[in-house]
């Protein structure tokens, strides 16, 4: 919500944000899901009240509502499997895009992020998700996971059917069988 207020008091941020990942993705037709949106706007009182919440500690400086439609639709990216591992792809590569060949982040930033996936990226689950699969990844409410092998690759994996953590019961079983095969965990 911090990044999403700080994003919203520099720029377009809907639009940057789709800029983004369609540079970084080489890809035109991400968007949003206008349903979704709707859903996290209608839903999303955790959301709400931490963003009232950081307002009255003076960490949000933008109007609470906008700042919560722009992470709303945030949260409401449409892509594709394929689209959504490329969006990860410089987390795996020193952050270098290797789909543009731009430097999105510096390695030290890339290393912060994945650190930072690993430790909170699949909600209340992550230490069980970090122990089964031991890759940093970021789950979604649309039941999409993104998980990051650093100097391998990224992949994507999705089902709707979400455990009670907010994760994809699915694509949280099968990270682990693709890590266990693959022989690869952070660990």
């Amino acid at each position: 919500l911090v990044v999403t207020d700080t994003l919203v008091e520099r720029m377009d941020a809907k639009q940057a944000i789709l800029d983004f990942l369609r540079e970084i993705c080489g890809a035109t037709d991400i968007g949003f899901d206008p349903v979704v949106a709707a859903s996290e706007a209608e839903t999303g009182f955790r959301n709400r009240a931490l963003a009232w919440y950081l307002k009255s500690f003076g960490n949000l400086h933008q109007d609470v509502d906008r700042v919560l439609d722009v992470y709303f639709h945030h949260c409401a990216l449409a892509m594709s499997c394929r689209e959504l591992a490329r969006a990860f792809l410089h987390l795996a590569n020193g952050g270098v895009s290797p789909v543009s060949g731009n430097k999105v982040i510096s390695s030290r930033q890339s290393r912060r992020i994945n650190a930072m996936m690993m430790t909170c990226g699949l909600y209340d689950a992550v230490g069980k998700f970090a122990f089964r699969v031991g890759l940093p990844a970021k789950s979604g409410v649309g039941g999409g996971i993104a998980a990051v092998m650093p100097g391998h690759c990224a992949v994507c994996v999705w089902s709707p059917a979400l455990d009670a953590s907010g994760n994809s019961y699915a694509g949280t079983r099968a990270l682990e069988m693709f890590a266990s095969r693959a022989g690869q965990s952070v660990f």
